[in-house]
């Protein structure tokens, strides 16, 4: 943030058009207007404020958050990085949540019904709260691809999803996390609404071994901006951050 400014402002031609036929369902739910541009409200820039009291002590823990019989099934994996603002410094005290599916590639939601089992001992969703420095870390399963009804044979590659709040509700961004090396990225009809590879290759999250545990868990690194021209970018969105 500008120390002129409430937030730097977003440029929506930066960004996925909102409509991309590769896209199918984005078709129906883009706006069939121009979008409006307002005036922030103050609650908009001044909040909201996340203490670490709200967290459940596994909260950040997708391994064992949910178990009931066992740990869950899959590759033990740790997702990490940093959020930032839009000049690269650290954001202290930010919500940072995530949701994906299990290793079979099914989330636990009624309307998913995709032949992979539910995993009993995996929720899927799990929340934290960035450090003074802005650096964040969960423990997961890394979760699987899956088919989706778009063209005749689209699979997603295997992705987690990132809801965050800034320091105001005008910077919230809802993205997706890929994984280096996954061959389904090049195939994706969602990734494909970014033409240029320079900002899908900042949606790909690094193998890390620097991070990993030795025998036990690899580590990836992804790294989030709010805001400014390194911003982490939406996909087929237009609206938020």
């Amino acid at each position: 943030m500008k120390p002129d400014a409430e937030f730097f402002p977003r440029d929506p031609a930066d960004h996925p058009p909102a409509s991309s036929p590769v896209y199918k369902s984005s078709v129906l739910r883009s706006p069939r207007f121009p979008l409006l541009s307002l005036q922030n409200s103050l609650s908009e820039v001044t909040g909201p404020v996340f203490g670490a009291g709200e967290l459940g002590p596994l909260d950040h823990d997708l391994i064992l958050n949910y178990v009931q019989t066992g740990e869950p099934i899959g590759e033990r994996i740790i997702v990490h990085g940093r959020l930032m603002d839009g000049e690269g410094r650290g954001l202290g005290g930010m919500l940072v949540e995530l949701w994906q599916a299990n290793a079979g590639g099914r989330y636990r939601h009624a309307l998913d019904t995709y032949l992979a089992p539910i995993d009993p001992n995996f929720g899927g969703c799990g929340r934290t709260i960035t450090d003074a420095e802005g650096y964040y870390s969960f423990r997961t399963i890394k979760p699987g691809p899956y088919p989706f009804r778009n063209r005749v044979n689209d699979w997603r590659p295997a992705h987690i999803h990132f809801s965050l709040f800034g320091s105001g509700f005008a910077q919230r961004l809802i993205t997706q996390m890929y994984f280096e090396g996954d061959p389904l990225i090049a195939h994706d009809a969602i990734i494909a609404t970014m033409p240029d590879p320079a900002l899908r290759e900042r949606l790909i999250a690094k193998l890390d071994l620097k991070a990993s545990v030795p025998l036990d868990t690899l580590a990836y690194r992804f790294d989030m901006v709010l805001r400014g021209r390194r911003q982490t970018r939406f996909e087929n969105k237009l609206q938020g951050s």
